[in-house]
């Protein structure tokens, strides 16, 4: 049987030269960024203005492929008219709208509600929020400036600035730094001031070329000074929803990863409109019944609004008759259609619905799926609020604290509850269907069927009240029922479980809450 081994010895020593496996050798990838945050902020806000004319202008100096939409440049013969559907701007100011319209009353606490109501109307609070949303889903991020200026207001001044108008500087991953950037013309130069809005200071700087110059360089910053507080809070706050893998620590736009979409949709739309036009109904007619001028004779010209015809010459042949012939080509409809949908579905997968933007592209879907599509826009809609139900308390506190600091009092921290409405999607009628099912089938208490219903439309002391009310409604009525001690009873052997209890042993150390 040796063998046998040195045989077994062979074939294992030659499968592990066979499976010799050698590391893979380390390689090196250079990408070069088109675009850096600046200037993708710029990109995004020109799809957001929808200008097509502006489109054509900035892909044509954009560095990259040419061959998109909006950078290909025509055969001069062969123009194409390109037409910008304005997509994304709908898609930004619907999300806008949906989220701004359901922010209910700010309630802040240790009854400074009414010293805020004051703050928000000076500085139209609703508004200015509507718009730091609608830039901040386009651009990507930016920042709320509180300032003071009794000049303009004996308030506190709330500004938003855009993400290409910051930079944040981060110290192990938390907000260190807000600078804010503000570009000011004098003498035909353009100057930036930087102003640094740290915890605890502001430092303020100008620059003119990228070289820091004098603060008192230009009227405008020449009595700016730096500043300091006691309390340890900034008075900037960084807002973003989502965040981007591209540039670590900045938002988001949800323009970023749906340009070339956005592209796409264009061109589709662009194209059928120009297989529109190119075959467009002709009109060819016999030269010698043609229109012509009573009085002269002469033929009349065509008019390209409406009267517009081709000239033929009359027929020669034996049996030919004389006809006018209307024209016009075969537009594959159901194809062009094909394409636009799917162009469509790409521009607002994972981000909004079509029913949500008004648009019935599948007209079969019922109710149930229509309201499977509105998911997504759900979803798009609780992150937003999301974020802003984190930031917004932060922003409140931060002006209250910096009112106080204005006002030589004492800084505290306050609770600040910003309440959401319910989307309406579903509608408050199917809620009501499906909650009243819960109900009648035993799985719902009134409880919870309340806070279904209402959710954060309501507040809790409400909601607390219409239990009551419905409870009382529908003959539920609760009481207070002793609660019995125990200790010391005996049982009664002949009376089986029965317990045989004094009225001494009755004790009545509290009470207990039971529905009847």
């Amino acid at each position: 049987m040796r063998w046998l081994d040195n045989m077994t010895e062979k074939i294992k020593s030659g499968i592990r030269s066979w499976l010799r496996i050698e590391p893979a050798q380390q390689s090196v990838f250079h990408i070069r960024e088109t675009l850096d945050y600046e200037s993708n902020a710029i990109k995004n806000r020109i799809w957001y203005r929808g200008d097509s004319e502006e489109l054509s202008q900035l892909y044509g100096q954009m560095p990259g492929d040419k061959t998109r939409f909006w950078a290909a440049t025509s055969t001069p013969g062969l123009e194409i008219r390109k037409i910008h559907t304005g997509l994304p701007g709908m898609i930004t100011e619907v999300l806008t709208s949906l989220v701004v319209a359901d922010m209910n009353d700010i309630k802040i606490t240790d009854s400074r509600q009414a010293e805020w109501e004051e703050i928000a109307e000076d500085n139209s609070f609703t508004e200015l929020v509507a718009d730091a949303l609608t830039e901040t889903l386009y651009i990507g991020d930016g920042a709320f400036k509180i300032s003071f200026d009794t000049v303009l207001s004996k308030f506190p001044i709330i500004e938003f600035y855009p993400g290409n108008k910051i930079d944040i500087n981060y110290d192990r991953g938390r907000v260190k730094e807000v600078i804010f950037k503000t570009v000011y013309a004098q003498d035909s130069k353009e100057y930036m001031l930087l102003e640094t809005y740290g915890y605890g200071y502001i430092n303020y700087s100008l620059q003119y070329s990228g070289k820091e110059v004098e603060i008192t360089s230009i009227p405008q910053t020449a009595g700016l000074k730096p500043v300091t507080w006691a309390d340890p809070f900034c008075m900037a706050i960084p807002f973003k929803i989502f965040k981007s893998s591209k540039w670590k620590g900045r938002g988001k736009s949800i323009f970023d990863g749906k340009t070339d979409n956005f592209d796409s949709f264009d061109e589709a739309w662009s194209q059928w409109m120009d297989a529109l036009r190119k075959n467009r109904t002709k009109e060819y007619i016999p030269e010698d019944m043609l229109p012509r001028n009573p009085n002269t004779g002469e033929v009349l010209k065509p008019n390209a609004f409406d009267n517009s015809y081709i000239q033929t010459d009359s027929p020669m042949s034996e049996k030919a008759t004389k006809e006018i012939k209307l024209i016009q080509g075969d537009i594959p409809h159901e194809s062009y259609l094909s394409t636009y949908i799917t162009a469509l579905d790409l521009c607002l997968q994972g981000l909004i619905s079509p029913s949500t933007l008004g648009i019935d592209v599948k007209k079969l879907d019922n109710a149930e799926a229509q309201r499977e599509k509105e998911k997504a826009t759900l979803y798009t809609r609780n992150k937003i609020v999301e974020a802003m139900q984190n930031t917004l308390p932060k922003l409140i506190n931060t002006v209250m604290k910096a009112w106080d600091t204005w006002n030589k009092k004492a800084v505290k921290d306050l609770e600040v509850e910003v309440p959401f409405g319910e989307y309406a999607n579903p509608s408050f009628e199917s809620q009501v269907e499906t909650v009243g099912k819960g109900k009648t089938q035993g799985i719902m208490s009134i409880e919870a069927c309340v806070e279904e219903l209402y959710g954060d439309s309501k507040d809790d002391e409400w909601k607390a009240e219409e239990v009551k009310r419905l409870k009382a409604e529908q003959g539920i009525a609760e009481m207070e029922e002793p609660a019995v001690n125990m200790e010391g009873v005996e049982l009664d052997e002949g009376k089986g479980n029965e317990a045989n209890i004094s009225d001494e042993q009755n004790g009545i150390p509290g009470a207990a809450k039971n529905s009847v």
